[in-house]
């Protein structure tokens, strides 16, 4: 960190577009969580919701947080929980001034745990549902590329939903995947995996796209950064990330917390600036 940039400063500030504050992982220390996070120079973060429930919680975490925001969403592992009851409640908490985004939403083929055909209906369904209340989608692709960029693309075209768009949370593609995403208008995830040593395709993307359309996440307590891999995840590391995508672009930290806030804010908030608690 340059000399007289404090990690509080307007230089040094960062948004974590992605994590899960209600996760039990952080019941005994979670405001100490948020504090660190802030103290860090993390001024908005934003919890991701994956049923229902959790995307309850993640409004009530908004609630409780100035600097913390929330997306609501079914996960394509818990698809099998969509009802006409969910979409109305998701379409409900959609109206609070606090939630930025429809998501995680998407396709899973790694675990198997709802029937690809289901998930598809479900992705389908709660993409309408972002268009139809204006808010931008965090997209979950495991294992699911192709059918993935095909449903979004179509929903680009048939929803005109301008550009607000969304994220490809945690992006796995190569190359060729990462072009299509930013011609439809996404932006590319990055999180912890960038810090690790065997993850030579994902340096070379991260070096390669243009940085006003990466956005840094922790998708805490899961992938956690090196050097605390292994251990629980938290929204201060998301600087650990921005360092590295820094490294590996060859410029300063503070231009990547620049870029990256200004992309959230644009994708998320429409915010003129980083101060937390004001969209617009």
């Amino acid at each position: 960190m340059r000399s007289g940039q404090p990690a509080n400063s307007e230089a040094n500030v960062l948004i974590d577009t992605h994590l899960h504050l209600d996760f039990d992982a952080f019941d005994a220390d979670r405001d100490e969580v948020v504090a660190r996070a802030v103290e860090a120079g993390v001024h908005q973060m934003i919890t991701i919701g994956i049923n229902v429930e959790t995307s309850r919680r993640a409004v009530a975490l908004a609630e409780r947080y100035e600097a913390v925001y929330a997306a609501v969403g079914v996960h394509p592992n818990e698809a099998h929980t969509w009802t006409p009851e969910v979409d109305a409640e998701l379409r409900a908490l959609a109206a609070h001034p606090k939630v930025v985004a429809i998501g995680e939403i998407g396709l899973d083929y790694h675990w198997e745990r709802v029937p690809p055909e289901h998930q598809h209906l479900v992705f389908r369904a709660q993409l309408r549902l972002a268009a139809d209340v204006g808010l931008p989608v965090v997209i979950h692709d495991r294992e699911a590329h192709d059918d993935v960029v095909r449903v979004v693309q179509e929903w680009v075209s048939e929803a005109g939903v301008g550009t607000r768009t969304g994220v490809f949370h945690c992006f796995s593609g190569d190359r060729e995947m990462a072009g299509r995403v930013l011609d439809l208008g996404f932006y590319v995830g990055v999180d912890g995996p960038v810090t690790f040593k065997n993850a030579r395709r994902l340096h070379a993307l991260v070096a390669e796209l243009p940085l006003d359309r990466l956005l840094v996440e922790t998708d805490a307590p899961f992938l956690t950064p090196h050097p605390y891999r292994g251990r629980r995840n938290e929204p201060a590391h998301v600087r650990l990330v921005a360092q590295r995508v820094a490294e590996l672009r060859g410029v300063s930290v503070e231009e990547v917390a620049r870029a990256t806030s200004h992309n959230a804010r644009r994708l998320f908030f429409k915010l003129t600036s980083v101060v937390p608690g004001r969209p617009e």
